[in-house]
């Protein structure tokens, strides 16, 4: 057996997948109903007209929320594992996760302190 005959499966699961999809589209495109109006070529922004301009960017303050965001749900990524395994780290792995709290608590007061959490 070479070194190349075990990823044959997953080559044929790939190969089968991708005609699947393409089969699928093709099929959909023929054979689906076609009653262009329009309605229906028209935009749609959530049941109601739409509102200016679409290429009208967001405000920084926007992103910098939307990272902040991301920064503390990371943190409960890391402190689910950490509550699960409590007992057996000890002490040692508790002195760790109040430092890593520590640094995050430090992180949001220096981001409130600066005004990054004010929605205007």
């Amino acid at each position: 057996m070479t070194p190349l005959q075990v990823y044959f499966p997953l080559a044929l699961v790939l190969i089968v997948s991708a005609i699947l999809a393409f089969l699928l589209v093709g099929l959909t495109n023929v054979l689906g109903p076609r009653r262009p109006s329009a309605v229906k070529s028209g935009v749609f922004e959530c049941g109601s007209d739409p509102v200016g301009d679409a290429r009208g960017g967001f405000g920084v303050k926007f992103y910098v929320v939307a990272l902040l965001f991301i920064v503390f749900d990371i943190e409960a990524v890391f402190v689910y594992p950490w509550a699960v395994l409590l007992k057996e780290l000890g002490w040692v792995g508790f002195a760790e996760m109040a430092l890593f709290a520590f640094t995050l608590v430090i992180g949001l007061v220096y981001v409130w302190k600066k005004g990054a959490l004010d929605w205007e």
